[in-house]
């Protein structure tokens, strides 16, 4: 018998595949329930990181929290309305996270996942386009290789629109299942003050001036810096920052420095963050082989690991099985925070508040 011969006499692990690291539950007591921003929220577009303020990110953790922990108390509160996914880059985990959440939600949905089977392909203009949106559905996800698009869109569109990422400009709901990953693990991390010692130092193994994900990740920590010692950014480029994007960060009070040598940083990490691929024009940049993570690299005990997935070299699977892993639970919980973030800009939260009491 072959090792997918064994596999097929184990039964199916059930489909809600938690795992015991995920602690939704302890969030949903740590934050006390606040509609008052998600409300601010309703019939907005989502384009940016900057958009969110500190509130508004912990009750959407909380409602995302509550999804997760309760889904039988929930009934769906978008019957009726219609989902354009529009995916003009390819993408498996956003796209399909976002799909996810609309249909447990209860909506229907339209996919665009070939931009050469649109009018733009013809010469359409994006404001045309957004005109057409209009009328066919209640909400558009847009992802697409060009920083502008989803600006472009916004003079003509009625209806709301959400960033999935526009080239390396920013990822803003990537961000959010980052930090809801990380307001899981530690929701204490949450409270207006945080003792020095309960501070968290966190590595970001990327460039935070051509990776998108980063880019909206540190604009998110930067509305927590009473909870984080430190950012050590690693990398291996010396154009680390954009001009004038590290003061920004600064000036909002998050701690930053820049290394170069990942194993000299890991045994001081409580977070690190990976992620593989940037764009530069229109193909990818890889990082250098010797910021690659495995499970024998020196990683602080309790500490834990995020990846934005899809992951290459750079995140050995050996670290699967280690209490490490937190990138799968990352990836689960995108489902709920775009469940919590679709609610609220469809103006359902009140709905959703009503049954969970």
């Amino acid at each position: 018998m072959n090792e997918y011969e064994a596999l097929l006499r184990e039964p199916v692990q059930p489909k809600d595949g938690t795992r015991g690291n995920e602690r939704p539950l302890a969030l949903v007591e740590h934050v006390q329930e606040d509609p008052e921003p998600l409300v601010d929220l309703a019939n907005r577009h989502v384009v940016s990181a900057r958009q969110f303020d500190r509130r508004t990110v912990a009750q959407l953790c909380r409602m995302a929290a509550m999804y997760e922990t309760t889904p039988h108390l929930m009934q769906p509160p978008l019957a009726g309305k219609i989902l354009i996914s529009a995916f003009y880059e390819p993408s498996t985990r956003t796209r399909l996270s976002f799909e996810s959440a609309w249909h447990r939600l209860g909506g229907d949905i339209m996919s665009i996942t070939d931009p050469a089977s649109t009018g733009i392909a013809k010469g359409e203009s994006l404001a045309d386009v957004a005109e057409m949106f209009n009328n066919y559905g209640d909400l558009v996800v847009l992802r697409d290789s060009s920083d502008t698009a989803v600006y472009e869109m916004l003079e003509s569109l009625r209806i709301p629109i959400i960033n999935a990422g526009n080239g390396i400009d920013e990822h803003p709901t990537q961000a959010l299942a980052d930090v809801y990953a990380i307001f899981k693990w530690r929701p204490e991390l949450l409270d207006a003050q945080v003792a020095e010692a309960d501070r968290i130092r966190i590595g970001i193994i990327g460039v935070p001036a051509r990776m998108r994900t980063v880019r909206s990740l540190l604009l998110f920590l930067s509305l927590f810096p009473q909870a984080i010692s430190e950012i050590v950014i690693i990398c291996d480029t010396e154009d680390a920052f954009d001009d004038g994007q590290k003061a920004e960060l600064e000036q909002a009070g998050l701690s930053l420095r820049v290394a170069r040598r990942l194993n000299d940083e890991l045994p001081g990490l409580d977070v690190v963050y990976i992620n593989s691929i940037a764009w530069v024009g229109d193909t990818f940049e890889r990082l250098g082989e010797e910021l690659a993570l495995t499970a024998n690299s020196p990683l602080k005990p309790g500490s834990i690991i995020l990846h934005p997935l899809a992951r290459g070299e750079e995140l050995s699977t050996d670290l699967d099985a280690t209490p490490h892993n937190w990138y799968f639970a990352q990836a689960r919980g995108a489902v709920y925070i775009r469940m919590a973030l679709l609610t609220t800009i469809t103006q359902r939260i009140y709905q959703v508040m009503d049954l969970s009491t």
